[in-house]
């Protein structure tokens, strides 16, 4: 089992930052992808960013430009970095991990983009 906490939501206003980190525990060993999905009120979960662990990296279009994934190996953290956030960047922030065929998922994290 593969535990997943995240942090580092909140409320911010349009065209500011935030930065959301996920600390991964547990069978840590044979993660591959780890990334971050999102839910909006009354929509899917959707993909928004993933990094593989050898770095290789893959974007929503809704936020390529804007947003940048990162990943710690050593730490076992994968990070978002978020700029000029726009009001249909809030959602419910979910963390995610795949190791060999199974998914883990955090508990989420709420961003809000208002003024």
């Amino acid at each position: 089992q593969v535990q997943l906490v995240e942090s580092g939501g909140g409320l911010v206003q349009p065209g500011g930052s935030l930065r959301l980190s996920c600390a991964a525990s547990g069978s840590i060993f044979s993660i591959d992808r780890m990334g971050w999905y999102r839910q909006a009120p009354g929509k899917g979960r959707e993909l928004v960013a993933t990094i593989s662990s050898a770095g290789s990296t893959n974007y929503a279009d809704s936020v390529k430009g804007r947003f940048t994934v990162s990943r710690d190996n050593a730490k076992n953290t994968v990070h978002l970095q978020m700029n000029s956030l726009k009001p249909e960047d809030t959602a419910v922030y979910y963390c995610h991990a795949l190791r060999r065929f199974d998914n883990y998922w955090g508990q989420g994290t709420q961003v809000t983009v208002s003024s």
